[in-house]
This record gives structure tokens, C-alpha cells and sequence, in this order.
């Protein structure tokens, strides 16, 4: 168990001894004042194609370049390379869906399905650069068509389905999408919501690059079909000249893999901000964050609950776990329907191992209470993840002593959509400071800074700001680079601006005061 001292929560030396993170130590200690160093290290651990020649080019600031002239493609490093190795037969994706439904897949199976999937787009038209909108509830196929059109060099969007249809006409008038992949309907709560009928059809209606849409039968409810534009995928994928063998395309470290929105934002009003991320410096940060913060084990079990249309899920409930060749869980439905222990049912029966979640949603589950939380057997977790905000005492407490038992780390991230992961947070070997997101990652330069630029002395409030570029950071606002160098490099010269006010504790580790608006 974790024993606490002056305010600090100790990792026993047995959980430290066992950390991802301590065998970077060394690397770490030595590039400190070199981060650069790092990532190029980090970078060698996957697969490239062909080497970079430079790994980070800083000419044109806050345009930076990492891993130049490097050929690579995230999905070969995400399953493809896994083929002939015996991590083929090791399970990649256990789903549940909400009515109980349950599908498994190994590394291969998962690597033949979105093989299927990339030809299936390929023979639909779409080619290396087109752009994606991925439509989808939790379910086995949003993540295949991600890695699907990772494969093929198509740049995916994935749209929440909760969005209303204007904020989805505006999100695929902002990427150009030529193609839609999309569900006939969700599940919620026990409830049909429609998809294609009622949102995506009424989003369509002036969205003249969209020319084929998709359909994944998810509820089997009757929706129109649009002649030579909408197509059943359990149709096409059928058809003989789909096959499970696709060309992975080989792409420039820079080249684009994703743009993604903030989902829970309506675009009535305001100017739409697509951020645009890359095949290269991504795929090295989701890896190497998930694998010392998630200290991933052969044997785990991960589960991650954010949905993949937040940036969360992009790194830490599908890319950075399947870099690492872990076991992921992906759950379709809430957290507390149809009964108030749900998750934990879930916990309990897949025996998970690292369970993480955003705040809001740990709260919910605290409001339930303690005793559907204690109807299970919750000893398989190890490790106990926050996300999306700062988590307040009373519920980082409950977290650690009531779900973990004193005995799990407590995972609390800081990361932006704009940061494409976690950059502040404490490591597995670290002793962790309720209320606190921890310190600096490795190879991430953080600074809190006053006006005039200079940092403030401990305890002080200043402005969170971080120093240097890191390979997994945005490359530009999509088709707006001026915004994205004057709302993020321009208010502090020289470093990229956080919008947030925290400060510092003597032994260096940050709390986030709050938030300041753009």
C-alpha cells in the first residue's frame, strides 16, 4: 500500500521497482536540459520505413517539423507489424456494447478487419490525403475505420454523435470530407437515438464534397438510402472485390493523420477550429505516454472510457495502447445504465487492470454510492486514471482509498485537444500529491511565468506556458495557421501559451488554479 508523508502519497518499492518508467531513467536523467535527444531515442523503439534526417526542424517557429524526411505509417507501428510475430494470437479489442453484445479480437483478426476496411475505401474512391468523417457510436468499427484510413493515408474526423446536424455540416465543410462512414443509429440508455435519419441526412443537405456515405446497421432501424451516394457497409464488404489485402501507404513523417474538433462545442456561431495532426511525431508521443503513464504490462487489461472523438481517445483509448500492444476493453454504453454500478460490473467481469475516466464521470459514480461500488470484486486494478479537468480532493480521495484501496497509482493527466496527449502528470514511480497534475513528463519543457516572462517563485500564480516543441503537439489550426500562431505563440513570446493559471509547490510539482478564455 501507498504510505502517506507530509501531504504525499509514497508507491510502495515493489510497484516502483516494476514501473515502464524506470528503466528510462538513465535516458531521461541525460536529456533533461535536451529533449530533443529524447524523442529521438523514444522515436527508434518503432518501426520507420526509412530513417529522418532531421528530427526536429525549428526554422520556421511555431511551424515545427519533427522527424523530417522519416517514412513510417502509424497503423503498420499500431498492428501490421504484430503479423508475424506471436503477439498475433494476443487479444487487441474486447467490446461490449450496450445490450450486452460482445466481440473479441485478436491482433491479426483486428489487423484482417481494417484491412478490409482500407480496401473497401479504396475501392469506394477514396485515396492518400482525402479526408474522412467518421460518424460512429462506440463501436468495433469506429476504431477499424480510423486505423483504416490511417492505412491508406486518408486523413480521418471523427464527429461525436452527439452533435446536433448544423455543428456536423460545419465540422465536414471544415475538412472537405469526401466520405462519410456513419451508423443508422446508437444506442443510449436503452433508447434508439437515430443517426443517418434525423442528423447526419439533415447535416448533408449542404455539404456538396461529401460523395459517398457508408452505413454500419448498429440498431436496425429503417433509414432512407440516397441512391449513388449511400451504400449498407455489411453490403459492400460482402462484395467479392473487397478483400483483407491492402498496400499500407507509406507516409511522410509530417504527412496529416487526423483533424479533430472539441466535440461538446456547437458551431453556431464563432470560427470552426480543425486541429490537424500527424503521422509521424503523434504516433512517438501516443506511445511513449501511454506507456510510462499507463505502464502497460503484457498481461493487462486496459480500458480507457473516453470516446475517440475526444483527443483522449484518439491517444489513450485506441492509438497509444495498440502502439504498446496492449489489450484494450471498449465499452458502448454510460456509466450508470441500466444499474448505477455498471462500470464496475464490467471491472469486475473482465478483470481490468488499468481503468481510467474523465472527472466528470468519476463524480457520477461517486454520487451513487459506496455499496454498489463494493457489490464487486474490483482487486484486479492496478492503476486508476483522471482526464478532462482538475480533480477536487474529496473526489480524488474517494477515487484512491474507496476504488483503489490505497493501493492503485492514480494516473492524473493535464493535456489539451491541442497538445494531442498528456504533458503534465506523475509518474508510476513518483510519490503522487492529491490535487496536483504533477510535474513535466519527460522530454516536456513547462514553465509558469508572469508578464514580463519570468518564472514565478513557489506558490506563486503565473501563467502555465510550455517551452519547447514535442513531436505529438498540433501542427497548425486546419486551413487557419495564422489563428493557431497568434492564439497560441504570440501572447508569451516564444512559448506555446496554455491558457491556464497554476502554480508550483517547493518540490516542483503543479496545481492548475484556473482557466483563463482565449
Amino acid at each position: 500500500m501507498f504510505q502517506e508523508k507530509n501531504g504525499y502519497f509514497i508507491p510502495p518499492e515493489s510497484l516502483i521497482e516494476k514501473a515502464n518508467a524506470r528503466q528510462y531513467e538513465k535516458l531521461i536523467q541525460e536529456t533533461q536540459d535536451e529533449p530533443v535527444k529524447l524523442w529521438h531515442e523514444v522515436a527508434k523503439e518503432l518501426t520507420w520505413y526509412a530513417p529522418w534526417e532531421k528530427t526536429l526542424n525549428d526554422q520556421n517557429p511555431p511551424f515545427y517539423k519533427w522527424f523530417e524526411g522519416g517514412k513510417v505509417n502509424i497503423f503498420h507501428n499500431a498492428l501490421e507489424r504484430y503479423n508475424n510475430t506471436p503477439m498475433r494470437n494476443k487479444l487487441a479489442l474486447i467490446w461490449e456494447g450496450e445490450n450486452g453484445e460482445m466481440r473479441t479480437y485478436s491482433y491479426h483478426a483486428l489487423c484482417r478487419e481494417v484491412n478490409k476496411c482500407a480496401n473497401l475505401l479504396k475501392n469506394m474512391g477514396v485515396k492518400k490525403g482525402d479526408r474522412v468523417t467518421i460518424f460512429l457510436p462506440k463501436i468495433p468499427e469506429q476504431i477499424m475505420m480510423m486505423l483504416a484510413c490511417a492505412k491508406i493515408g486518408a486523413v480521418h474526423h471523427i464527429a461525436y454523435v452527439g452533435l446536433d446536424a448544423y455543428t456536423l455540416r460545419q465540422q465536414i465543410l471544415s475538412t472537405g470530407s469526401k466520405c462519410v462512414v456513419a451508423s443508422d443509429g446508437s444506442f443510449r440508455s436503452g433508447v434508439v437515438v437515430p443517426l443517418k435519419k434525423d442528423v447526419l441526412d439533415e447535416a448533408l443537405k449542404l455539404t456538396p464534397t461529401v460523395k459517398t456515405v457508408i452505413v454500419i446497421k448498429r440498431t436496425g432501424q429503417d433509414v432512407p438510402m440516397e441512391i449513388t451516394r449511400d451504400y449498407w457497409f455489411h453490403e459492400l464488404i460482402n462484395l467479392p472485390i473487397v478483400t483483407g489485402k491492402e498496400d499500407t501507404e507509406v507516409m511522410d513523417a509530417e504527412d496529416p493523420l487526423f483533424i479533430i474538433y472539441r466535440p461538446r462545442i456547437s458551431q453556431r456561431s464563432g470560427l470552426l477550429n480543425g486541429y490537424l495532426y500527424t503521422h509521424g511525431g503523434y504516433m512517438v508521443g501516443a506511445y511513449f505516454t501511454t506507456k510510462l503513464i499507463g505502464d502497460l504490462k503484457d498481461i493487462d487489461r486496459y480500458w480507457c472510457t473516453s470516446d475517440p472523438a475526444w483527443i483522449t481517445g484518439h491517444t489513450y483509448t485506441v492509438y497509444g495502447p495498440l502502439l504498446n500492444g496492449a489489450t484494450i476493453f471498449f465499452y458502448e454504453g454510460i456509466p450508470v445504465y441500466p444499474y448505477p454500478d455498471k462500470w464496475w460490473s464490467l471491472v469486475e467481469k473482465y478483470e481490468i487492470n488499468i481503468f481510467t475516466a474523465i472527472v466528470s464521470n468519476i463524480k457520477n459514480l461517486m454520487r451513487q454510492g459506496d455499496a454498489w461500488l463494493e457489490k464487486h470484486d474490483l482487486s484486479s486494478l492496478r492503476l486508476l486514471g483522471t482526464m478532462d479537468e482538475p480533480i477536487d480532493l474529496e473526489t480524488w480521495n474517494w477515487y484512491f482509498k474507496v476504488v483503489g484501496k490505497e493501493k492503485c497509482h492514480i494516473m492524473d493527466v493535464w493535456g489539451q485537444i491541442e497538445t494531442g496527449g498528456l504533458l503534465i502528470s506523475t509518474l508510476p514511480t513518483k510519490p503522487l500529491k492529491p490535487g496536483s497534475i504533477g510535474m513535466a513528463f519527460p522530454g516536456i519543457i513547462a514553465g509558469i511565468i508572469n508578464e514580463e516572462g519570468k518564472e514565478v517563485g513557489v506558490e506563486e500564480e503565473g501563467y502555465l506556458v510550455i517551452k519547447k516543441p514535442w513531436p505529438y503537439m498540433l501542427r497548425t489550426i486546419y486551413e487557419n495557421p495564422e489563428l493557431y500562431k497568434d492564439r497560441y505563440w504570440s501572447r508569451m513570446k516564444g512559448v506555446y501559451y496554455t491558457g491556464d493559471i497554476a502554480k508550483k509547490d517547493k518540490n516542483g510539482y503543479i496545481s492548475v488554479v484556473k482557466r483563463i478564455t482565449f
